[in-house]
């Protein structure tokens, strides 16, 4: 049986066209937003067709000195070229890819994961 942990990719986001790139700045001001771009695919494209592509990211901050990370955002993408005429024969496509604003007081790491459909 497989362990939970062995189902993720994560090697960098260079070398593995799974794992999330996180695009922010190094340090915030307290109490001030911080500004993220995250994606998949930055390096290494990713296929956006009905059979294969990026369903969703999830973005999460793992405070420095708690146990558990909090969510901060999970973003869907549900476009990928299906229509009512069968798969891949639309011209709507979704990029996965998002900005997100976020604030705390606390360091810590942001972490993301995303879900390929095979």
């Amino acid at each position: 049986m497989a362990d939970f942990k062995d189902l993720f990719q994560s090697a960098d986001w260079k070398t593995e066209k799974h794992v999330p790139a996180i695009e922010a700045a190094e340090k915030v001001k307290k109490g001030e937003f911080l500004s993220l771009k995250v994606s998949v695919g930055k390096e290494i494209p990713h296929p956006n067709t009905t059979a294969h592509h990026i369903r969703w990211i999830a973005v999460y901050f793992h405070p420095k000195d708690e146990k558990f990370p909090y969510e901060i955002g999970k973003f869907e993408f549900t476009a990928h070229g299906e229509s009512a005429q069968g798969p891949d024969t639309s011209s709507i496509f979704t990029h996965p890819q998002v900005d997100l604003k976020f604030k705390t007081d606390k360091p810590g790491v942001i972490l993301a994961s995303s879900y390929c459909n095979i």
